[in-house]
């Protein structure tokens, strides 16, 4: 079976999934029902603020939110396979091990993105009274497909590594959480580990320029880095359990 046919085959199995199942809608009504509250609690405040500052907190914490759907949506895609022992049926099929993992990954990734693409109306908002760029929008939606994308394959490989959802949950949490703080370890490091703690930072060296209307190839770079690695990481490990 050829790369893409069997990649796709595997993301559509894993977008039924999720639209068959009271999981998928519950995480993604949550998100949005989220996005929605701290958009008005903490975007649209009664003293006067301007647009820009309005549209960067809402990346902000639609960034936290995001991470956390994220990490949500992964945690059964390996690890249900592997606990409700359909796991031996993609062992046995013609697929590889890489078609399994990244069609995993990109329907988990799909599917966050089409729940933030439905966001879109909170920032369009601020223009009833305000005015935003398009350049500004376009860059913080970027930078949060990337972030999410790069959250998926993190939470693709906690799910690989683990035996059971919850574990795949704590793994990939605490994948995520030292990349996160990696700007605190940075400022308790010395050379040359504060350099490299600096540069892995997912969201205070990364997304915070996407965060204020900037795109950098070095931020879409490292984004691509992280999903590239996980991904790899994820297919070593299920190559390795095939073969056990």
């Amino acid at each position: 079976m050829s790369g893409i046919r069997g990649t796709w085959l595997v993301a559509r199995r894993e977008l039924f999934a999720y639209l068959n199942s009271m999981w998928g809608w519950v995480i993604g009504a949550t998100l949005l029902l989220a996005n929605g509250l701290f958009f008005n609690a903490f975007a649209v405040t009664a003293r006067p603020r301007m647009s820009t500052e309005v549209l960067e907190d809402f990346f902000r914490y639609s960034f936290g939110l995001g991470v956390v759907a994220a990490l949500l949506l992964t945690m059964r895609l390996l690890a249900e396979e592997r606990q409700t022992g359909t796991i031996v049926l993609l062992d046995a099929s013609p697929l590889s091990d890489a078609q399994i993992v990244v069609g995993k990954w990109i329907s988990a990734t799909l599917v966050l993105w089409a729940l933030t693409a439905l966001t879109i109306y909170m920032p369009l908002l601020i223009l009833v009274n305000g005015k935003i760029s398009a350049g500004h929008l376009f860059a913080g939606y970027l930078g949060l497909a990337l972030s999410m994308a790069g959250c998926t394959a993190v939470g693709t490989f906690g799910s690989a590594v683990a035996r059971s959802q919850l574990v795949a949950l704590v793994v990939s949490g605490a994948i995520m959480l030292l990349l996160i703080v990696s700007w605190l370890l940075a400022k308790l490091s010395d050379a040359p580990l504060d350099d490299l703690f600096a540069y892995l930072a997912y969201y205070d060296r990364h997304f915070i320029p996407f965060r204020k209307g900037r795109i950098n190839s070095e931020d879409v770079i490292y984004y691509a880095s992280v999903v590239f690695v996980f991904l790899v990481a994820s297919v070593r490990v299920m190559s390795t359990r095939r073969w056990r």
